[in-house]
């Protein structure tokens, strides 16, 4: 072989490696988040400025203990009997407000963002709106609302939904995350999918339950991306920031 055609050999391959070392491979992945440049545009669009809570598509525990979940669509509310997606992350804020039933939106008069320690530094665990009982002396019920938040990130879209999971089931879903914890999964490691079941309190009052199973388990390639994508867009969120939002009454 003479030394010009040598030469173009070479000059191939190390433009075909300067290309691998500049362009991601491709995923072959159901989710749109993790194949485009969806925290570019998200930068961009946003112009580097926080994520608040309004922007964000939420979805509440129903009333009446209905086992289907209203999830805002394009065209208004779609009813969907379960949820399925990659839990980026979670929070567990707690709220209190002194009066029994607040308006929608009115700030708490003491939040916390993770159930440990209040905004002004006191330890929940022994406050006196902690205790059962404490909302008014007649149910079970504190005073102060417990619940958590699940930012789920579905294939068809780049922002994850923003579920209000209830008090009656953090403890479900923290037991959720302890047992993929048990089998060295990461949560965002699985396809998380949320079912709603009909139950009743002690005083005959309807309401609906969360359960939480893995559909499936990500491959580790995906999964990959997906701890990249969630650390990324969960900066970007800026949780603290969103603190008094996300514990407004509701």
């Amino acid at each position: 072989m003479d030394n010009a055609r040598l030469k173009d050999r070479l000059g191939d391959k190390v433009q075909g490696l300067r290309k691998s070392a500049t362009a991601p491979a491709p995923v072959n992945s159901a989710y749109i988040a993790l194949t485009n440049n969806a925290l570019d545009i998200i930068r961009e669009n946003l112009k580097n400025q926080p994520l608040s809570v309004d922007l964000f598509d939420i979805v509440k525990s129903p009333s009446g203990g209905s086992t289907v979940f209203s999830v805002p669509g394009i065209s208004g509310d779609d009813a969907e009997k379960e949820l399925t997606g990659i839990v980026l992350d979670y929070a567990t804020p707690r709220a209190y407000w002194d009066t029994p039933e607040p308006v929608e939106g009115t700030p708490p008069v003491c939040l916390s963002k993770d159930s440990v320690i209040s905004h002004d530094g006191k330890v929940c665990a022994r406050c006196p709106y902690n205790d059962f009982g404490s909302k008014d002396g007649e149910s079970n019920a504190k005073a102060c609302k417990e619940s958590v938040l699940i930012f789920l990130l579905r294939p068809n879209n780049i922002l994850p939904l923003l579920i209000r999971v209830p008090v009656t089931s953090k403890v479900r879903f923290l037991k959720y995350t302890a047992r993929l914890a048990g089998n060295l999964t990461p949560l965002s490691g699985v396809v998380t999918r949320i079912t709603l079941e009909k139950a009743t309190s002690k005083g005959g009052k309807p309401y609906a339950l969360f359960n939480f199973e893995a559909a499936s388990v990500l491959d580790p390639e995906e999964s990959a991306r997906v701890k990249t994508y969630a650390k990324q867009f969960m900066e970007i969120v800026n949780v603290s920031e969103m603190e008094p939002e996300l514990s407004a009454a509701s």
